[in-house]
């Protein structure tokens, strides 16, 4: 007799377990040899404090009330109680960096029928104090450590600015309901969607093509020159900072991994400044992603800035089995 789960989640086997316990292990002692020290937050939060954040994915999914007729919700990410975390527990911690990492699930409301999971282990670190460029570059060091720690050498990490798009709108004159709207199908990719959006709002032919040619500009520092050809103030802000960021990945000598992408966007709503995407040509699904988010903390009283990355645990996993069955064909 089949006895069924709920939709967007699973059993883990003994089989997968130990590897994924392997797998477990060498983030964890990755992270620990760079000085992030290990912590846990509650599976479920005060609603109120997931939902300090914009943005679908961060605002807690699945809502519920204790026996006090407080509304709880679980968390979506690690990010928004790490730093509910760092407020309570080490507002006065001076000037120094904080550097936090965990292995912990998380719960989002998504689509089961395409594979998308509503709980998830997520494996990643926080920084919190060193502003950018500093920060990021730690960060990014950080994550191809973690890469390489779980054998995926031809793993991708995309690098691009959250506030490019949204800046360049307003500048456009876009009406603020409208802007999410293109946000959203940028953070997609639905480029025929954002055009007929644009469309319908009357911009030049020359705004609209800024628009779909930044988010098709990836590659290396080269392409930050043909987006400057583009012109606007919102792009040259954003191209001055990724600059700046991948300078200095070239002189600490960890830029071979990444790749300029200005088309990419995240869905969750407290990131700023520079943001992070991992691909590997292995599996079809992005393994994770990060960036600044240097005014979240503000949110909860204290002004610090902040950075960090978080791995879909399952897949990499899945791109480990992958990269390992296609080296084992060779």
């Amino acid at each position: 007799m089949i006895h069924p789960i709920p939709p967007g989640t699973r059993d883990i086997l003994p089989d997968e377990m130990r590897e994924l316990r392997r797998l477990h292990e060498a983030l964890l002692g990755v992270f620990a040899e760079r000085g992030y020290g290990e912590v846990s937050t509650p599976a479920m939060e005060y609603d109120e404090v997931m939902s300090r954040v914009d943005g679908r994915s961060a605002a807690g999914a699945y809502r519920f009330f204790d026996v006090s007729g407080d509304l709880l919700a679980l968390r979506s990410d690690m990010t928004i109680p790490i730093a509910r975390l760092v407020a309570s527990r080490f507002a006065d911690a001076g000037e120094e960096p904080l550097r936090f990492c965990y292995l912990a699930n998380a719960f989002r409301v998504v689509s089961p029928q395409r594979g998308q999971m509503r709980e998830f282990s997520q494996a990643g670190v926080e920084l919190i104090g060193l502003p950018a460029p500093a920060g990021t570059v730690e960060i990014i060091e950080v994550l191809e450590a973690a890469l390489d720690a779980a054998g995926l050498e031809r793993a991708v990490i995309g690098l691009g600015d959250s506030d490019l798009f949204r800046q360049l709108l307003e500048e456009f004159g876009v009406p603020e309901e409208k802007r999410m709207t293109i946000l959203t199908r940028l953070a997609t990719h639905d480029l025929v969607g954002v055009g007929l959006e644009l469309a319908e709002l009357g911009l030049s032919a020359e705004q609209e093509q800024t628009c779909l040619a930044l988010a098709q500009l990836r590659g290396g520092s080269e392409v930050l020159e043909r987006a400057r050809e583009l012109g606007g103030a919102a792009v040259e802000r954003a191209t001055a900072r990724i600059q700046e960021t991948y300078d200095a990945l070239v002189a600490r000598g960890v830029a071979d991994r990444v790749q300029i992408d200005l088309g990419l966007l995240r869905d969750l709503g407290y990131y700023s400044g520079a943001i992070l995407e991992v691909y590997d040509p292995a599996v079809g699904h992005v393994l994770g992603g990060g960036g600044r988010y240097d005014d979240l903390l503000r949110r909860f009283g204290v002004n610090r800035p902040a950075a960090g990355f978080a791995l879909y645990v399952e897949r990499v996993h899945l791109a480990q089995m992958e990269e390992s069955r296609r080296g084992g064909g060779a």
